[in-house]
């Protein structure tokens, strides 16, 4: 068959394996001197080629694929060939775009991939990662003229003083659709739609290495692209857009459509109900709270160290974290049990809400910059804010806790979320998991989408604090003035020891109606504090 496209029209098309199509461009306008012809698809692989005949440096296999067209002198129209080997038949969408000899050309000075000229972007993705490489540009030129060279001079004649732009664009969450896919790819084809709807992350030189990564999101459908910009003619042209969701749409367990293992979702449920009761109940339970802190103590460092020395599979690695999680929890509930030491207990808590903190800070765009790239800054940066924690609260440790209680439990509940459906305030954890596991995710741009499933999981802190603190036994103060009554509202309030309530003394102040109770605390040492 034959297909008829016109220059900046998209066109929604269908191919099957058996019939190979021959697409058509007429009327090129002669003020044009190149033509990128681009071609989408959600996931099944379409090869667009220049001759009926496939051959390496003529053709492009993908899901997002494009070929440059460099006009000859009167030449106004353009023939290629779009073919599937998917038994499915496969739904595309398709544009021609057209430049002018002012524009620099995209891959134009392609040296490490098949095409003579790549305005391809090549994407790769992993658990950890996502890394997009594509070929530098090379300057416009007019019909019928050679090519500027590429490398023979590195002045700002020469293609070396053109710069690349990197843009992101995020689905919206949970759309796994081809329409919407198709739809958003649109807002990415052009040099206005990219700069009106993208977000531009980074801007590399001719200096720079061709190549950016980005955290990966798996299950959230993210758009990439490159435009490269002349700054002597301040003139631009678009690369082709690439898209991944970081998953598979074909794979049995863990595909697009059911993201999460089923141990993910059994470990991450059960720590999230633990995690719910310590947020609203947690500093009235200081025992269990205990157990849940030193469960994400030795859980987390434990998981770090088996996946980075063992090539144990993940399934196993789950269960082996939950029992060295519930050890740490039992170890630490044992040690207050037999030694009794608060400020020991507080200074774990408060560490665990250190972690949360310092893991918000590099969760916002400061974790961007350059310098924390470094390893070491990184590392050295990051614990100074954990440690930084506790040595500020330790002085009023029941707001300490409060705030450990409704932060960290309100946020087991979000990680818990996150293998059932998308979202991205996982990643204030995750990043800091990756970062410890990949020695490769320091160069990774950590940028995510702030969306709906988000929005909902933030007011769950607030009312996590409210209902925390407090106020119900400071209520109990109020009233008649019983000791027994008030021993048992200060034992919740305080989190410390029976004995240490054993001489209470209340009464009443008639003028303010409240009741004033006094107690001695056993210090150790020969000393008390009244």
């Amino acid at each position: 068959g034959l297909i008829e496209f016109s220059v900046g029209k998209f066109r929604y098309f269908k191919l099957n394996r058996p019939f190979p199509e021959e697409a058509i461009l007429r009327n090129i306008s002669s003020n044009a001197t190149f033509l990128i012809f681009q071609i989408h698809s959600q996931y099944q692989n379409t090869t667009i080629s220049f001759s009926k005949t496939l051959l390496p440096s003529t053709s492009g296999t993908g899901t997002d694929k494009g070929l440059v067209f460099i006009l000859r002198p009167e030449q106004s129209m353009c023939f290629w060939y779009l073919e599937t080997s998917d038994a499915e038949p496969v739904q595309n969408m398709a544009i021609p775009l057209s430049y002018s000899e002012r524009d620099p050309i995209p891959g134009g000075c392609n040296l490490e991939f098949d095409l003579d000229i790549d305005p391809n972007i090549y994407l790769e993705y992993d658990f950890f990662e996502t890394t997009i490489k594509f070929a530098p540009a090379n300057l416009g030129y007019a019909r019928g003229t050679d090519s500027p060279p590429c490398d023979t001079r590195t002045g700002q004649d020469s293609r070396w003083r053109l710069q690349y732009d990197v843009y992101q664009y995020f689905l919206p969450e949970n759309d796994l659709t081809e329409e919407g896919l198709l739809k958003h790819l649109q807002s990415m084809a052009e040099v206005p739609q990219v700069m009106a709807n993208a977000i531009k992350v980074v801007t590399l030189t001719a200096n720079d290495k061709t190549s950016v990564s980005f955290s990966s999101l798996r299950g959230q459908g993210v758009i990439y692209n490159v435009i490269v910009w002349d700054p002597v003619l301040n003139t631009s042209a678009a690369y082709v857009p690439a898209h991944t969701y970081a998953c598979s749409f074909d794979a049995m367990e863990g595909n697009c459509s059911s993201l999460g293992r089923v141990s993910t979702k059994v470990f991450f449920t059960l720590f999230a109900l633990l995690g719910l009761f310590i947020c609203f109940f947690g500093h009235r339970f200081w025992k269990t709270e205990l157990f849940f802190i030193g469960f994400i103590f030795m859980g987390f460092f434990f998981y770090i160290l088996i996946t980075r020395l063992t090539p144990i599979k993940y399934d196993v690695r789950l269960v082996l974290t939950a029992i060295a999680g519930s050890l740490g929890g039992i170890f630490l509930v044992a040690a207050w049990w037999r030694f009794g030491i608060l400020t020991l207990c507080m200074l774990c808590v408060g560490l665990v809400l250190g972690f949360f903190v310092s893991s918000v800070t590099f969760f916002t765009p400061l974790g961007n910059l350059t310098i924390f790239s470094n390893d070491a800054v990184f590392w050295v940066t990051f614990s100074c804010i954990v440690v930084l924690i506790p040595v500020i609260f330790m002085g009023c440790q029941r707001i300490l806790n409060i705030l450990t209680c409704g932060f960290i439990g309100s946020y087991s509940v979000v990680l818990a979320i996150d293998s059932y459906m998308y979202t991205s305030l996982s990643y204030i954890a995750l990043n800091v998991l990756k970062r410890a596991l990949s020695p490769h995710f320091r160069r990774a741009f950590t940028n995510v989408p702030f969306q709906t499933n988000d929005q909902r999981a933030l007011p769950e802190g607030a009312a996590s604090w409210r209902e925390n603190t407090p106020a119900s036994v400071d209520a109990k103060g109020l009233g008649q003035c019983d000791p027994e009554e008030h021993r048992q509202a200060l034992l919740q309030l305080w989190c410390l020891c029976p004995a240490c309530f054993s001489n209470l003394q209340c009464k009443s102040n008639k003028k303010t109606g409240l009741c004033i109770c006094v107690v001695s605390l056993p210090m150790h040492g020969d000393y008390n504090s009244k």
